[in-house]
């Protein structure tokens, strides 16, 4: 049987800081992802009422389960989270995925994407990067591959490309449960 196995997600900001860790999070075997997903090396996870602790130090449990997506060498990550109205997409510009043994980290650059469950889309946290843009002293080389991050993970929400399929993200947080409650 295939076990989906407890994951630490860090995330930082571009001068090192921690800005928030997600201490709770279930890889899904590699043998149940669908193949596109095989095919892009997604590391899918779920989370549940997992306790966040942000940079202050500060710790709060999720209310919302959340299946995220990361494919490596993209400058974003993809979080689902499981409302009752649906499926909201919540998009991160960020640095590609760093994993060390069961610690997956990368550096938040600020621009979100989000897609709510309307299939309205909307690009959130502007003026939030444009400050710490210069507050961090972004280089070119980092301001470009934001922006193609960004135009990326546009790109694929608009052609409605993996990972936004919500009877994906359903069945991975379903096979999650089921395991977690003894397969039943």
């Amino acid at each position: 049987m295939d076990v989906f196995t407890p994951y630490v997600i860090k995330s930082f900001k571009h001068d090192g800081h921690l800005h928030r860790m997600w201490l709770s999070n279930w890889r899904v075997p590699v043998a149940m992802l669908h193949p596109d997903h095989q095919r892009e090396s997604m590391m899918v996870f779920i989370n549940s009422q997992t306790k966040i602790q942000e940079a202050d130090g500060k710790e709060w449990v999720s209310r919302i389960p959340g299946v995220s997506f990361f494919i490596p060498q993209k400058w974003f990550n993809i979080v689902a989270l499981i409302e009752e109205n649906g499926i909201r997409y919540y998009c991160n510009v960020a640095s590609p995925l760093y994993v060390t043994e069961q610690v997956l980290t990368y550096i938040d650059y600020d621009l979100d994407v989000i897609r709510m469950p309307d299939g309205s889309i909307h690009v959130v946290d502007e003026e939030e990067y444009e400050r710490h843009k210069i507050n961090y002293h972004y280089s070119p080389l980092v301001e470009e591959k934001v922006q193609e991050g960004l135009a990326a993970v546009l790109q694929l929400l608009h052609a409605g490309n993996p990972p936004f399929q919500d009877d994906l993200v359903l069945y991975y947080y379903e096979q999650w449960e089921k395991q977690k409650n003894g397969g039943a």
